[in-house]
């Protein structure tokens, strides 16, 4: 065989791999699931490394860096392949914020979190919220929200909860006690006693729609067959509240969701009281930014959020949604498009998407 035909036959294997396509479109998608190496510069990269293709006679796969290394290549200085893709080194700095913010006894600045993180104020607030889908204080204000919901639950005094929570007055905590809780810490510590929760039932192709509503705004959107479970359902939600039954006013707000679910193309539109904590917050984010009609994988929302590991803990945030089709959970399967779990059914996930799809 001559030179030629060698290199038409080696040229016609990379082409024929599925991974060349990736190094084509510099997929930075593809990085980490396999390296390519060219024999003409002894080089090793990462499939979205910005070089000048080379030509594919010249190129070799490779699964791991190791391999690339024992085959005898150096990683390329310009893709830095033997290092962390920027979007995992990002990932890394804002879990180790992350971690920081819940393990500080005190409220830390915008100043202070960029400096540990080795950045400029202005891109490490770019960055926070790319990868948590949060800025840094959002995430710093849910995770004292979660904190502070805990220490109510064991703490012997309301006083002591808020500043074991991270607050150092009770006034400052008080300001925005409702956003935090929906309702005064002295209220939430017994379970909801003196909140009111506005409710009505309608019905929707679905079957039984329940929809409630504190002071913040909507608080629960239950599907299924028996409108008196839904009811229970929410008493168990909020067990010592005030549960009243909607005016003509607001079984609107009913007919208003019903609609959506009819014809998602109206959108839905609707002040939300969502509580949960910063992990939940920032998946429930990332499900209403899924278009009406497509769907995407756990695995995706996890990436999306700076949590590529966290698959099983994103699926666990979708059962915790108590706000049907307005936070979209719905829009979620698995990495083969299969329908997978749903709080309503199946069924009815199946339905939703159906829906959409017209």
């Amino acid at each position: 065989m001559n030179l030629s035909d060698k290199n038409a036959q080696l040229a016609a294997t990379t082409l024929g791999d599925p991974r060349w396509a990736s190094v084509v479109a510099r997929d930075a998608a593809s990085d980490g699931t396999f390296y390519y190496s060219v024999r003409t510069t002894g080089v090793y990269c990462r499939p979205s490394c910005a070089a000048r293709p080379a030509r594919p006679e010249n190129v070799q796969f490779h699964n791991t860096r190791e391999d690339a290394e024992n085959a005898g290549f150096r990683p390329c200085k310009r893709c830095k392949p033997d290092q962390l893709a920027l979007a995992e080194q990002h990932a890394a700095t804002v879990t180790k914020i992350c971690q920081l913010i819940e393990n500080s006894e005190e409220i830390l600045n915008l100043d202070k979190l960029a400096s540990n993180a080795g950045m400029s104020i202005f891109h490490f607030h770019r960055v926070f919220k790319a990868v948590t889908g949060l800025t840094p204080k959002a995430y710093s204000a849910a995770h004292r929200a979660k904190r502070v919901r805990s220490e109510l639950g064991k703490s012997g005094t309301v006083t002591s909860a808020i500043f074991e929570a991270g607050y150092n007055s009770n006034s400052r905590f008080y300001e925005k006690s409702n956003q935090v809780l929906g309702m005064t810490p002295t209220n939430y510590r017994a379970g909801g006693t003196n909140t009111e929760i506005r409710f009505a039932i309608g019905e929707c192709s679905l079957g039984a729609i329940l929809v409630a509503s504190s002071d913040l705004g909507v608080c629960a959107i239950f599907l299924g067959s028996d409108p008196e479970q839904l009811v229970r359902d929410l008493q168990d939600q909020f067990p010592h509240a005030y549960l009243i039954g909607g005016d003509d006013e607001f079984e609107q707000l009913v007919s208003k969701v019903v609609g959506f679910i009819e014809a998602p193309a109206l959108g839905l539109d609707l002040p939300l009281d969502i509580r949960g904590t910063a992990f939940q917050q920032r998946v429930w984010q990332a499900l209403r930014g899924i278009p009406v009609g497509t769907t995407v994988s756990y695995t995706d929302i996890a990436q999306a959020i700076g949590s590529p590991k966290a698959v099983r803990a994103v699926a666990g945030a979708c059962a915790a949604n108590t706000l049907a089709v307005a936070i979209p959970c719905h829009r979620v399967v698995k990495n083969d498009g299969a329908l997978s779990g749903y709080r309503w059914g199946v069924d009815r996930k199946r339905a939703l998407l159906a829906l959409e799809a017209r």
